[in-house]
């Protein structure tokens, strides 16, 4: 039987406190890989979808294997519509033919990443959460979304009736608690997957299906409230799909991983930007003209411009072109023209991030780049984003990330910061557990 929702909350959480009724994460029904249907698991997953580097990442996630899970989350077709189409296709076949199989009782899973280096791990749990809306405080978003990615999610999901990607949101329980005590036992017990990603990540899969763990571990965790750390468009799609159901099941809830962040310190890195139609001469010359930034060209390798960067006071970005190792850094900013170009009536640090300043006073008021898809790309990867910018003859403009601290405040004060203003890591792997909204019959407890 599956546990009912957990009980009130007996106790606040950090800061300011959860919303009325605080994170109510429920066990499902995992669609998995089957052993022996497939090679390595390593072999199956990708990292998620908006992280793929588009088009040599994606090329080798689909040679990695015939059933890497990038064939569902990023669907190749001339037409967006048929790749959705093609990607409900693919997940029927494979679940016809045995490749996924749905677990035969409702879980809430561990999830463990462990890195190469020492003290590099990571723990949380992957469930169905209850969906809230913006304004109940329960689960804190930070960053804007587009428009065009999340109605492409949306299609993609009525497609497949499945989510196929966990969300990773943080919460901090700054003192060991029933969630932690169920989260270690269940990791002293023979996992359901272990594998070892290209990357060194070791990637570790357990199920919890006690029906009293299940009862304490979903009560510790209704005394929380979460941070958006990363999936703000798999979160507006699934608040625009459960409205589109009227708030019915299965479609009230969204698959995501949580993390207790006083345990395991998530890391914050920059996303930065290519302008692929901006040559990166044209860009200085428009910044030199209008005296908006002080302009410096490094000599130094890579790593030393990047803690150049870091050490700049004030908004500052690292600028590159079709030049290799051409490194340009733009500080100091003119006072006037920030005054003119970021919106008052917020708070301060809002106004001096440097995804602000990026978007209201360099690409809207000093390059005229309309904020549209095709004029900005969006790149983890620091070595990606130069490369696209040399072979596009644009330009790739390298950010900081941002503490985590300054995110966590700006959403308690219900402030978004710009989309795409960080990246919290480490990201769950996609392909590890899929949770289908259309499910078969559920198999009686034994």
């Amino acid at each position: 039987m599956v546990p009912d929702a957990p009980a009130a909350r007996t106790g606040p959480g950090p800061g300011p406190g959860p919303g009325p009724e605080g994170l109510d994460l429920a066990p499902f029904r995992g669609l998995r890989y089957v052993p022996g249907r497939v090679g390595d698991p390593a072999a199956v997953t990708s990292p998620p979808y908006d992280v793929v580097v588009r088009p040599d990442g994606l090329h080798e996630l689909e040679t990695a294997d015939p059933y890497n899970i990038v064939r569902l989350i990023l669907p190749q077709a001339a037409d967006p519509a048929e790749g959705h189409r093609r990607a409900a296709r693919t997940l029927r076949r494979w679940r016809a033919e045995g490749v996924l199989r749905q677990d035969p009782r409702p879980a809430l899973y561990v999830y463990e990443q462990r890195g190469p280096a020492p003290g590099s791990r990571q723990r949380g749990v992957i469930g169905a959460l209850s969906l809230t809306g913006p304004g109940d405080g329960t689960v804190l978003p930070h960053e804007d979304v587009m428009p065009d990615v999340v109605a492409d999610r949306a299609a993609l999901t009525r497609a497949t009736a499945a989510n196929l990607e966990p969300l990773l949101l943080s919460y901090r329980a700054e003192h060991p608690d029933d969630a932690d005590h169920v989260i270690d036992a269940a990791t002293r017990t023979t996992p359901l997957l272990a594998t070892r990603t290209g990357d060194g990540i070791a990637h570790r899969l357990w199920a919890v299906t006690d029906h009293a763990a299940l009862t304490r571990l979903r009560a510790a965790l209704h005394r929380h409230r979460a941070l958006i750390s990363d999936g703000h468009h798999r979160w507006a799609t699934s608040l625009r799909l459960r409205d589109e159901h009227a708030g019915r099941p299965p479609w009230d809830r969204a698959m995501v991983l949580l993390v207790n962040t006083a345990r395991y310190p998530l890391r914050v890195q920059a996303i930065h930007r290519v302008l692929p139609r901006l040559p990166a001469d044209r860009a200085l010359e428009r910044v030199r003209a209008t005296a908006a930034f002080r302009v410096r060209r490094l000599s130094a390798p890579l790593d030393d411009a990047l803690r150049t960067l870091d050490a700049a006071p004030g908004p500052a970005f690292l600028l590159s072109g079709r030049e290799p190792g051409a490194l340009h850094l733009l500080d100091r900013p003119d006072p006037a023209l920030l005054d003119r170009t970021v919106p008052a009536g917020r708070p301060a640090a809002w106004r001096a991030l440097d995804a602000t300043v990026l978007h209201t006073t360099l690409l809207r008021a000093v390059w005229r780049i309309p904020d549209e898809p095709g004029s900005i790309r969006y790149l983890h990867d620091t070595a990606s984003a130069l490369a696209q910018a040399e072979r596009a003859d644009g330009t790739a403009v390298l950010l900081r990330p941002v503490a985590e601290e300054t995110v966590r405040a700006l959403a308690e004060a219900g402030v978004m910061m710009p989309r795409k203003s960080t990246s919290f890591g480490p990201k769950p792997a996609s392909g590890l557990v899929i949770r289908p909204l259309e499910e078969g019959p559920v198999a009686p407890e034994n």
